[in-house]
């Protein structure tokens, strides 16, 4: 794909443009390591049945499926990507506020489905922002990923020591609190302006408006995506079981904590490691990963290896996240042209979603009726992940030019 040169306003490389893009990832994945693991135990504590959490969950999951998408593809045409993440942000926050108001779970659902709306695009646009400084600039995007990384992970210890001392009643403040610092840090996100469309001779991939149809792209999103959504279970679930087992609330911090610091070892060493991978080579390893990592957890207890099993299962997350992540963004950098970038982000994000959100609403009464054995449900939802690497391998473009 051959671009025409950068404009002169396009060449300047924003001032301070990593510290920037670092600071924005951290900030967007603070609420999400205060939301995924403690969400969930704030709607136990207020009596919500397993049926009541996993609609609640999996309900503002199927709205993403059409609000990430159409607002990251209408952010494309938005004369500056960052004006559109400050207005989301600010909503969100707003949204939040829903969470300290009394009420059951039908009001609780209402919140959750308006804050799905405006916190969804977070990620995928600060990817969309990250990816067009790799393509200007050269930047090295697992370097600016990471602080997200890391972040999450200080939000999963911070988060499980507040809830050590106080009850699951403090959440709602933390996830405000969260969503209050992602505002602050999408005012201060570098301004890129509109992404850059490539030239009129460029024929080496297939139009812009067709590429997000083409059979490889889409078998390798929704690759990932069945990989990520194989984590619902865990997602809704994980913590509750984990305290079943009478773990402490610190402690279940801390096993959040060790999926993401391994998944910032991997971050750190993927170009090394990696580099020389294909994609579908890369989404293999995932999905062998995730289907191990699944059979393995209900396992871990019975078997009585504790907390070490526990940890070492967790660190299963490195590639069954952390690398299926990776995978995907090089795919997209790879093949989908700068114009079409953030479209690429919202079909690659719904994707991910409509899986998660079938997941997780299947949970709760799998989790009523199969308790940790439900794992084993997600091993095969994963090894789905599996079988369109495979089909990647036969469709990817290097391989169709050689025929």
């Amino acid at each position: 794909m051959s671009f025409p040169p950068l404009t002169p306003e396009q060449s300047v490389k924003p001032p301070r443009f990593e510290a920037r893009m670092s600071l924005l990832f951290a900030a967007i994945f603070v609420p999400m390591g205060i939301h995924l693991p403690y969400f969930p135990l704030w709607l136990e504590e207020r009596g919500f049945t397993a049926g009541q959490v996993g609609l609640i969950l999996s309900a503002p999951i199927f709205v993403r499926l059409i609000a990430a998408p159409a607002i990251t593809a209408l952010a494309d045409r938005a004369p500056e990507r960052a004006y559109v993440l400050i207005g989301l942000a600010a909503a969100s926050l707003v949204a939040s506020l829903g969470y300290f108001l009394p009420a059951g779970p039908a009001f609780v659902l209402a919140v959750s489905l308006i804050l799905s709306v405006v916190w969804s695009p977070h990620s995928p646009l600060a990817d969309s922002l990250a990816l067009s400084g790799v393509r200007r600039y050269g930047v090295d995007y697992s370097r600016l990923r990471i602080w997200g990384t890391g972040s999450f992970l200080a939000a999963n210890l911070v988060g499980g020591a507040v809830l050590a001392r106080f009850d699951a009643g403090v959440v709602p403040w933390m996830l405000s609190a969260g969503l209050a610092g992602t505002l602050a840090a999408a005012l201060a996100a570098p301004r890129l302006g509109r992404p850059r469309r490539p030239s009129q001779l460029a024929a080496e991939l297939p139009d812009a408006r067709r590429v997000l149809s083409e059979p490889y792209f889409l078998a390798i999103a929704f690759g990932c995506g069945s990989i990520v959504a194989s984590h619902g279970f865990l997602y809704a679930f994980g913590s509750i079981y984990w305290r079943s087992l009478g773990i402490a609330s610190d402690t279940v911090g801390f096993l959040w904590a060790l999926m993401v610091l391994a998944e910032m070892f991997l971050l750190f060493g993927f170009r090394r490691l990696f580099s020389g991978f294909s994609v579908p080579a890369i989404l293999a390893v995932c999905a062998g990963a995730a289907v191990l990592r699944w059979v393995a957890m209900p396992l871990v207890w019975p078997l009585g290896l504790g907390l070490a099993g526990f940890g070492l299962v967790q660190g299963l997350h490195a590639f069954s996240t952390g690398l299926t992540m990776l995978g995907l963004q090089k795919m997209i950098a790879e093949t989908i042209p700068e114009e079409r970038t953030g479209a690429a982000q919202g079909v690659a994000f719904a994707a991910n979603s409509g899986g998660m959100a079938l997941v997780t609403l299947a949970s709760g009464p799998l989790y009523d009726h199969a308790g940790a054995f439900g794992f084993l449900a997600m091993a095969a939802i994963s090894a789905v992940g599996l079988v369109l690497s495979f089909a990647a391998y036969r469709l990817a473009p290097e391989r169709r030019r050689g025929r």
